[in-house]
């Protein structure tokens, strides 16, 4: 399996359009790397490739990407397009993609439903674009010899579709993970997570790369920078750091560990924080755009 990471960043991107936090301010003058909003490719053959989640940022992170060029008049290396939520920067790239080019949408169908509820999707014309509802825990293939399943992980329902009352811990299809194979090894990508339970510690436990929500480093990061007012386990996302944070409860796992979905605030943007070092030392890597990897 070849991954090409198209984007790092949590939902807005650093820098964000409308924040001047220290991180998104040393993006804007170039003291550190600008970062698209999160998604990610793989291939099986260098040459196909699926898209896990479409960002909004997709046409730029596309035209970035040597790989993702047509290699024709009308064409496209992609071949699939999985959904993990309905999040809005998840699923608003479909719109940046409907240029009447084949490929197959994937999702469980609460995600496909929300979809068709919204007549804006219609645009990506399902005569050339099938949309195919995947079963949690059911085996299908994303390209030819790279099978896929979605399993659920805790979360919550799209930002637009809160209520008065928010769940913060669903386990259903509103929000997955995914699994990959090529036959030989098994990479999981799970970029949004508010909690490690033990049943997701079981299913993850024969990963050989693990692609994890790296959205904040503390709970109440937004709060105390003070670019908002809700908690990271409020927007459904557990943190890095802290006994409770990922780093300590996916310490066991032997397998190669790389943060994605990370948000602007997040010190770990910073080269030279004791965050990033601490991420480091403890063995993960930490996403970036263009960043490839392979097993």
């Amino acid at each position: 399996m070849q991954f090409l990471v198209l984007g790092a960043a949590a939902g807005g991107g650093l820098p964000q359009w409308n924040c001047g936090c220290p991180n998104c301010n040393d993006a804007r003058t170039g003291k550190i790397p600008s970062a698209s909003q999160s998604s990610l490719a793989v291939s099986v053959d260098g040459n196909n490739w699926a898209v896990l989640n479409a960002s909004p940022d997709i046409r730029a992170q596309m035209q970035a990407c040597p790989r993702m060029h047509p290699r024709s008049l009308r064409d496209t290396p992609i071949s699939s397009v999985l959904l993990t939520n309905g999040d809005i920067d998840h699923i608003a790239g479909l719109l940046s993609l409907r240029e009447q080019t084949p490929f197959t949408l994937f999702g469980t169908s609460e995600i496909l439903d929300l979809l068709t509820a919204n007549r804006v999707f219609d645009a990506v014309n399902a005569e050339k674009v099938p949309r195919r509802s995947v079963a949690i825990g059911a085996s299908f293939m994303m390209l030819p010899n790279l099978e896929a399943q979605v399993f659920p992980v805790p979360g919550k329902v799209p930002l637009f579709m809160e209520g008065e009352t928010v769940k913060t811990d669903l386990v259903g299809e509103q929000t997955v993970g995914v699994r990959l194979s090529d036959g030989t090894h098994v990479a999981y990508y799970i970029p949004g997570c508010a909690e490690v339970t033990e049943d997701l510690l079981i299913t993850i436990e024969d990963a050989d790369q693990l692609f994890f929500d790296g959205t904040l480093w503390h709970d109440d990061e937004m709060i105390q920078s003070g670019t908002g007012v809700k908690t990271g386990q409020r927007m459904g996302h557990i943190s890095i750091g802290g006994p409770d944070g990922s780093i300590a409860q996916l310490a066991h796992l032997k397998a190669r560990k790389t943060f994605i979905h990370i948000n602007n605030t997040n010190p770990v943007w910073q080269p030279n924080s004791p965050e990033r070092a601490f991420v480091l030392e403890n063995g993960w890597d930490i996403a970036a755009d263009g960043m490839e990897i392979a097993l």
